[in-house]
């Protein structure tokens, strides 16, 4: 079963751990957690929807608050 309720210290645990991506339009990217947060907040800052994040062994979904505590822990403004 998926995971969906990650602390914020499990997330930033996990930042350097690949098997995650990044699904937001058509396009999917993937990477570590630091690489799939620091493209949703690229897309953030363009005024586009950040997209969602997911663990690839299992489901994971961000709240906005989650992603910005993860995008502050990772050094990105908020």
């Amino acid at each position: 079963m998926a995971k969906n309720n990650w602390s914020n210290e499990e997330l930033a645990a996990s930042r350097t751990t690949p098997g995650w991506r990044l699904e937001a339009g058509e396009a999917a990217h993937e990477g570590t957690l630091d690489d799939v947060a620091k493209l949703a907040h690229e897309r953030h800052t363009r005024g586009e929807h950040p997209g969602l994040i997911r663990q690839i062994e299992t489901s994971l979904e961000l709240d906005m608050l989650q992603l910005e505590s993860l995008w502050y822990a990772i050094g990105l403004p908020v």
